[in-house]
């Protein structure tokens, strides 16, 4: 009968480390690289406002800016071409002067396949940023992010991929397409 004291000490603390673990790895990535939330930038549209990040530090600048935009896409092809990309992927709401830089590749976020691509930006004061047009889709429903800033254009990719990544944003997105 003593050792049950020391078994259920064993049994009790096997059993909290998982639970710190799934604790640790919920913490939000853009906490660490270092994005900070802020109000979504644009005039009111056809579509739902979405989530804006901006990353404070050694990063260029970047704001990432996220949305849904539910029964918008071609719900047999899917995010088919970087044309598609081009039209869908919020990039003229920061700047109507944008052109690609390289043709397209495929990506994935929240395990919704689609496109990326990515632009450099002629902004309102003539300066020229990097950008990253991304367009996911699921059925009928589009998921379309862009981010922008100072940066190369692969940090500002890096930078959007690692914060799209992210288990809060993977909910969020999850919710927002009713993927649940």
């Amino acid at each position: 009968m003593r050792r049950w004291p020391a078994i259920l000490a064993c049994v009790l603390a096997l059993g909290a480390l998982p639970g710190r673990a799934a604790v640790e790895t919920e913490r939000p990535l853009w906490r660490e690289i270092p994005f900070r939330e802020i109000p979504w930038p644009f005039p009111r549209d056809g579509w739902p406002a979405g989530r804006a990040f901006r990353c404070d530090g050694g990063c260029g600048g970047i704001e990432v800016y996220v949305r849904p935009k539910l029964g918008f896409c071609n719900c047999e092809a899917g995010v088919a071409d970087d044309d598609e990309v081009d039209r869908v992927s919020d990039l003229d709401l920061i700047s109507p002067r944008f052109a690609p830089l390289r043709p397209g590749e495929p990506i994935r976020v929240a395990d919704i396949s689609g496109r990326v691509r990515t632009y450099e930006l002629r902004m309102q004061d003539e300066t020229r940023h990097a950008a990253v047009g991304i367009a996911v889709s699921h059925r009928c429903d589009l998921l379309v992010a862009v981010a922008q800033g100072a940066a190369a254009a692969g940090e500002v990719q890096r930078m959007a991929a690692a914060l799209l990544a992210t288990n809060d944003i993977r909910r969020w997105v999850q919710s927002a397409m009713q993927l649940r």
